[in-house]
């Protein structure tokens, strides 16, 4: 006599949705992340602009903090796709998820780059005004 005993501690459509769930809520967090930094850069260029003293100078920093929320919320959305590969049934949706992935990390990779250079940018900058500072204003 063959007892086949299948205990089962967490059906599979369970677990389906409950990825599902943790899915939507890590992208609906990576696209909140977007939101308000986008809403951020906005309101930091809007008052850059009425101070006045020219929105050129303020630039610079107002893009890398953009930046770094969009960085934040690709990573965030990246997560989102990694759990969905938890449950990803057919080699369809796996290559789709693949393709997104990749997609997102180039995006994130590229803008990290940019992130860099920029910060790099705005130290050189600095330290030039530091320099500049120091000399002497004229022949003693």
């Amino acid at each position: 006599m063959n007892v086949f005993l299948s205990v089962e501690v967490l059906p599979e459509s369970t677990l389906r949705n409950v990825v599902d769930l943790l899915v939507r809520l890590v992208e609906a967090a990576g696209a909140l992340i977007i939101f308000v930094g986008a809403a951020w850069a906005f309101g930091h260029f809007l008052l850059a602009g009425i101070r006045g003293g020219g929105v050129g100078r303020q630039f610079n920093r107002i893009r890398l903090s953009l930046g770094r929320f969009l960085a934040l919320g690709l990573e965030f959305q990246l997560a989102g796709d990694v759990l969905r590969t938890a449950i990803a049934p057919s080699f369809t949706e796996i290559g789709q998820l693949a393709a997104i992935a990749a997609i997102r990390t180039a995006l994130n990779y590229f803008l990290s780059r940019e992130i860099a250079n920029e910060r790099a940018e705005i130290e050189r900058e600095r330290r030039k005004e530091a320099d500049g500072s120091r000399a002497p204003a004229g022949p003693a």
